[in-house]
């Protein structure tokens, strides 16, 4: 029962890794050109768009981070190889907190028409996940 626990936990953690680089790298809009352009920006929102842009960047050495912990799962026990996802996961979660923190800067820049534009446009469709 335990080891059923324990591959349960792994594959879980697993599956939550691979979920969080791939919503670190789908949080930024595909298409922020069409974005800018949608919004129509005043020159004094330019800032808080170039603030917002560069925080969407993936963060130097996050795929890094992610290859090293996937290269050094083979060589480790079952409790390091926790203790390791648990690390990476916690670096991923404070890059997601970093990066939503930017939106919502950004997001408040913005009159409440640009909003609803911004809200429209990046609402990530079934399509746009491959399904």
């Amino acid at each position: 029962m335990r080891i059923a626990i324990s591959s349960v936990i792994l594959g879980l953690a697993l599956s939550l890794g691979a979920l969080s680089v791939a919503a670190a790298q789908s949080a930024a809009p595909p298409r922020l050109g069409q974005l800018h352009d949608a919004l129509r920006l005043t020159p004094a929102q330019e800032d808080a768009w170039r603030a917002y842009e560069a925080a969407l960047r993936p963060t130097p050495g996050g795929a890094a981070r992610h290859q090293q912990t996937e290269a050094m799962m083979p060589r480790l026990t079952t409790p390091r190889r926790i203790a390791l996802l648990d690390a990476t996961m916690q670096q991923d979660l404070a890059d997601l907190r970093r990066q939503g923190q930017a939106v919502i800067a950004f997001y408040n820049a913005l009159t409440p028409g640009q909003q609803a534009v911004f809200d429209r446009q990046t609402l990530q469709k079934d399509d746009d996940r491959g399904q």
